[in-house]
């Protein structure tokens, strides 16, 4: 029996991500894109698929995914509208808070569809949360640092906020210090997310890059991912995600639940 095929709407279709993606569900035998969203190349077409310029135009045609890569400004909305349109939901673009993350879940669940949520598709970084976790579990300090190319106005990053809050599920890190006590300027401290302190540095040069540094009397260790300039080590999980999404219902956060 020929598994069952899957419609899928991409929101941010041209893209740095969007485009490869849109091309990988083209070839792929089991996905087929129905709806694309490009603000500024509303009218086009990507193969047969002529580009909307809006989500609400774009949710018109019927499908079961829906799959954001847009920007943290148009994320939450563009997740809320889809999950209100009944489709399951991959979410690629960085942005949301806990506070966001905690309505879509709540909408998602009562409407009865899923949501997977992963701050950075690659393999290699969804290995540095599993590492990260896991090390938590032993060591009781880290604080993280989440590198991104000096135009990326959202901070922390989805990666970031992500890896804190999966770290939070371990425990609190100890601080020696505690935050309210420095002497100087407390934003010097980094920011406090889900109990975590992270530093996020805006530079040229950089694309995207995480890492968490752990420490304890006489020793220290250090997981670090760093990506490159190019779009390809996002594709696979995206796809995998869409394909395992149908199955879920609520919010689910982090490639490595589905692996």
């Amino acid at each position: 029996m020929l598994p069952k095929m899957i419609h899928v709407t991409l929101a941010g279709a041209t893209g740095w991500v969007g485009k490869p993606l849109a091309q990988a569900i083209l070839e792929a035998d089991d996905l087929e894109l129905v709806a694309a969203v490009a603000r500024r190349e509303a009218g086009e077409r990507i193969a047969d698929i002529q580009i909307s310029g809006s989500v609400a135009d774009a949710l018109r045609t019927p499908s079961d995914v829906f799959v954001d890569y847009t920007s943290a400004a148009s994320v939450r909305e563009n997740v809320l509208a889809a999950i209100r349109a009944g489709r399951h939901v991959v979410i690629g673009s960085s942005g949301l808070t806990q506070e966001g993350f905690e309505e879509i879940d709540a909408l998602a669940t009562a409407a009865g569809v899923g949501v997977v949520a992963v701050g950075n598709f690659a393999i290699t970084a969804a290995l540095l949360q599993r590492f990260a976790v896991e090390a938590a579990a032993h060591l009781e300090n880290w604080e993280i640092i989440d590198t991104a190319y000096a135009g990326k106005v959202d901070a922390p990053s989805g990666m970031a906020r992500e890896l804190a809050w999966r770290l939070s599920e371990v425990t609190a890190p100890a601080l020696e210090v505690p935050i309210e006590n420095t002497i100087g300027q407390v934003e010097a401290r980094g920011a406090g997310v889900n109990g975590s302190r992270i530093h996020s540095l805006r530079l040229p040069g950089y694309t995207i890059g995480l890492e968490v540094r752990f420490g304890q009397e006489d020793e220290r260790l250090t997981i670090q991912y760093d990506a490159g300039p190019g779009a390809t080590p996002y594709i696979a999980g995206t796809l995998l995600a869409i394909r395992r999404v149908p199955q879920v219902t609520g919010l689910l956060r982090g490639l490595d639940r589905i692996l």
